[in-house]
Order: C-alpha cells, then sequence, then structure tokens
C-alpha cells in the first residue's frame, strides 16, 4: 500500500484533454477511465470550476479527474479556457496538466472520409476547410499544453499505450489479471484468454485419504508436485504467461483471464491456477484468484475410472 503522505502525493491529479475532432480524444479518455480516472467528456466550460469542487481538507484523497472537451463543447473560448485552467493551476490542492491531441490534416481527411462522418465545423462544406476553420480556433490551446501527442501516424492500440505510459501510476496498473480453476466435465470457462489442461497430471482424486480434499492443502500440493512432469511444465507454463502478459498491455487489453482446467476442477487445477497466481505476485502483477468448482457436488462420476 502507498503510504506516501507528502503534498505532491495528496494533491488531486486534474487533466484537460483536448485537440482536433477525430484525433483520438474519446480513445485517451477511455484509456484514462480503465485506469481510474473519473472521465468526463464534453463538460460546459462554465462549470468548470463547480466541477473540481471547493479546495479539499489537509489530507483528503480524491480520484483523478479527467475533463475531455473540444470546439463543440459549449462556451468554447480557447483564452476563456486558458484563464479558468491558470486559476485550477494556482491551488495547492490540485497538480494540473493538459494534454493535446494533434493529427494532421490529410490524416483527419482521411479517417472522416472512412468512416462518413461529418465534421463539427464543416457546416455543408469540403471536410478538409472544416479541418483547417477548427486547427486555426484551437492553436491556443495547442501552443499553450503541457503534454501534446500527434496521433497522425499511430494505431489505435500504439495510441492507448502512449496514454497508459504518460498516466499510468505503475506498470500493468491498466490491466486486470484473474486466474481461474475449472473442471472440464463442467464446461470450458466462456471468456478464458488462456486455457491450460492440467490433466497429464496424476490425479490426487484416486488417492482415498485425499479425494476430500482440495488443491488448496499441502497434501494435494505435494501429491501433484511429486509428478515428474509437474516441474518442467509448470516453469514453461509461468514463463510463457509472464511473456505474454507485457505484450496483451502494450495492445492495449484491460482484462486478462487465464484458466487451468483438470477434471472435477477441485485438484490439479486449483493448486496450479494457486502457484501460478503466487507467481505473478512475484513479478508485480495483483492477480484475482477464482476457483469455480470448489464448492461443486462430489466429482466422483465426473472423473471417471483410473487408469491401469
Amino acid at each position: 500500500m502507498n503510504s506516501d503522505s507528502s503534498p505532491e502525493a495528496q494533491r488531486q491529479r486534474v487533466v484537460l484533454v483536448t485537440g482536433l475532432s477525430g484525433a483520438g480524444k474519446t480513445t485517451a479518455l477511455r484509456v484514462l477511465e480503465d485506469l481510474g480516472w473519473e472521465a468526463i467528456d464534453n463538460f460546459p466550460i462554465r462549470l468548470l470550476e463547480r466541477l473540481v469542487g471547493a479546495e479539499a481538507a489537509s489530507g483528503e484523497a480524491r480520484p483523478p479527474l479527467a475533463i475531455g472537451f473540444d470546439s463543440r463543447t459549449r462556451g468554447f473560448v480557447p483564452d476563456a479556457i486558458i484563464a479558468r485552467w491558470k486559476k485550477l493551476s494556482a491551488r495547492p490542492d490540485l497538480a494540473v496538466t493538459t494534454l493535446y491531441l494533434d493529427c494532421t490534416s490529410a490524416e483527419l481527411e482521411r479517417r472522416y472520409n472512412e468512416t462518413r462522418r461529418r465534421h463539427p465545423m464543416a457546416s455543408g462544406r469540403p471536410v478538409i476547410e472544416g479541418i483547417q476553420a477548427e486547427r486555426e480556433l484551437m492553436e491556443p490551446l495547442r501552443r499553450w499544453a503541457e503534454a501534446v501527442i500527434d496521433t497522425s501516424g499511430l494505431t489505435s492500440s500504439e495510441l492507448q499505450q502512449a496514454i497508459r505510459d504518460r498516466f499510468a501510476d505503475a506498470p500493468g496498473e491498466a490491466m486486470t489479471v484473474s486466474v481461474s480453476s475449472f473442471g472440464f466435465a463442467r464446461g470450458m470457462p466462456p471468456l478464458a484468454d488462456l486455457v491450460f489442461d492440467m490433466r497429464f497430471l496424476d490425479n490426487p482424486h484416486w488417492d482415498p485419504e485425499l479425494r476430500p480434499l482440495t488443491g488448496l492443502e499441502d497434501a494435494v500440493s505435494r501429491h501433484i508436485e511429486r509428478d515428474p512432469a509437474w516441474g518442467e511444465a509448470f516453469e514453461r507454463i509461468r514463463d510463457l504467461i509472464l511473456l505474454l502478459l507485457p505484450r496483451y498491455a502494450a495492445q492495449g487489453k484491460t482484462y486478462v483471464n487465464i484458466a487451468f482446467g483438470c477434471t472435477g476442477g477441485k485438484h490439479r487445477s486449483v493448486h496450479t491456477a494457486e502457484a501460478v497466481a503466487e507467481a505473478l505476485r512475484g513479478a508485480g502483477f495483483s492477480p484475482t484468484v477464482i476457483h469455480r468448482n470448489l464448492g461443486s457436488r462430489a466429482a466422483d462420476q465426473l472423473e471417471g475410472q483410473p487408469q491401469a
């Protein structure tokens, strides 16, 4: 848990997200929302101070706030916005910044033609004329912004990663990782991204003393780990997951669900899920662990007959 009580740590983070229409403001706000920011788009400028609120009491923690607006926002006057923002920047309880999303006119024209959307400032004129008019209107904000991201050559995933790199508190914060166990006999998990079948391991179900226990208990864990295949298989699975998770994050994936299955979902899959979750914690992740079938009825009939 972060126990930083310095004045800087207690300041509420507020970012003004603006830029040219079609340059990626909606995508940026969505990523910030996934990062835990309160995100509001096209909020009336005259109510800006009311939205941010009065100065917070000493030590009061408030969530970071992202406010999006562009030329369509009611009361949009760049000089007036800058003046209001300067007043907020002077408050000791706020850490205020501005993000401006830019893009070349040619790329914006291509995007509008491709999506067949109407540019807000075209008003029946060619798209390029609306883009040029908006660029001229927005120029004061572009010059004033602390951070400018040119999205001309960025894919949606690359823009999302750029926002995470700039605004996430810690690597991997944008991605929620869940590790689950399940029984194949009761159906595959419908939303798993990675599924590993652990039925190649020796089954504790056929040991009468272990049968009523689960993979959460030491006796079952020792039984599973005595299997000659366990050590190398676990290391390879762990290393593969640790290889893939940063790549999923780079592609903008918000949730990753990793599932381990065995026949009944009580022994082998449970132990493996717990072992992998522990390895992920050691690598800096905070996985949620779910054991889908631990509360299910006895799996005697589901397990079938032991092999001769």
